[in-house]
Parts: C-alpha cells; sequence; structure tokens
C-alpha cells in the first residue's frame, strides 16, 4: 500500500471524519463542513492552521509555506517515506484536534492526553489552548478519539 492510501485509511478511521474528493487529484478530510486537509496522489499533504501555528510550524522546519497560497494559514509537507507519512499524520491530527476540542464532552481531558499522544511541545500546547471551549459541551454526543 501507497503511503496515500495509508495516510487516507489512518485519518478516515478518526471519528467525525469524512473523506471526499478534492481539486487536483487529491482526498480531502472534513469534520463536519471543516477541512481539516488533504492530500495529493503525488504525496503532497496540504493542512489548514491559524497564522500562529502556521508560523511555528513554517519556523521550526515541520512544514513549508503553502505552494499556491504561501501568505495564508496553510502548509504544505511531502510525504516520501515512513518517516514523512508518521509526520503528515502528526499535522493532520493537530489540525483535526482544533475541531474535536469544539465538540467534546471534556474538551480539557482530552486535550492533555492528545498532547501526551502528539508529544507536543510547550510552545504549540500554548498555540492550541484556545481551542478548548470555555465551558463544557454537555449536549455533545461526539466520542472522543
Amino acid at each position: 500500500m501507497n503511503h496515500v492510501a495509508i495516510l487516507e485509511a489512518e485519518i478516515s478511521q478518526w471519528p467525525n471524519i469524512s473523506v471526499h474528493p478534492h481539486r487536483f487529484s487529491a482526498r480531502e478530510f472534513l469534520f463536519g463542513k471543516a477541512e481539516v486537509g488533504h492530500i495529493h496522489f503525488g504525496g503532497v499533504v496540504d493542512v489548514p492552521f491559524t497564522r500562529a501555528i502556521h508560523d511555528a510550524l513554517i519556523t521550526d522546519g515541520l512544514a513549508e509555506r503553502h505552494r499556491f497560497v504561501p501568505n495564508s494559514g496553510w502548509i504544505s509537507f511531502r510525504v516520501r517515506n515512513e518517516e514523512d507519512l508518521k509526520h503528515a499524520i502528526w499535522l493532520m491530527r493537530i489540525s483535526y484536534l482544533r475541531y474535536l476540542l469544539k465538540a467534546s464532552p471534556n474538551p480539557r481531558q482530552l486535550f492533555e492526553h492528545e498532547s501526551e499522544q502528539l508529544n507536543l511541545s510547550p510552545r504549540f500546547k500554548s498555540l492550541l489552548q484556545p481551542f478548548i471551549p470555555r465551558k463544557t459541551n454537555q449536549n455533545s454526543n461526539t466520542v472522543a478519539a
């Protein structure tokens, strides 16, 4: 199985994710109506982030500016090998986490668990903390990952 297929198989298993065709020979991953990211069949992963997260990823050499919209929050990352595949999953999981936290009945606990699983640095944890809702979503039926 190639890296694109492995990445799609992994991400499509995450709760609340649906997979759809995307422009330019790609597959996109949606959380509801929000795009978590997409992967082109050539192995380039494009992921939207806030500008602060984008800038931190670029500064730390963890991603590249998006090739077509470099002044946006989008990043690009090319998957060439197993190590790149793991990193692409890490990038997509961070994007996914932003939406999952908003839907979780216990976002603080989820954040701590995911931060540990993703081995997030204090810098990235602080950049993601604004996505933790101030009030717990008591009515959510979402299953935490």
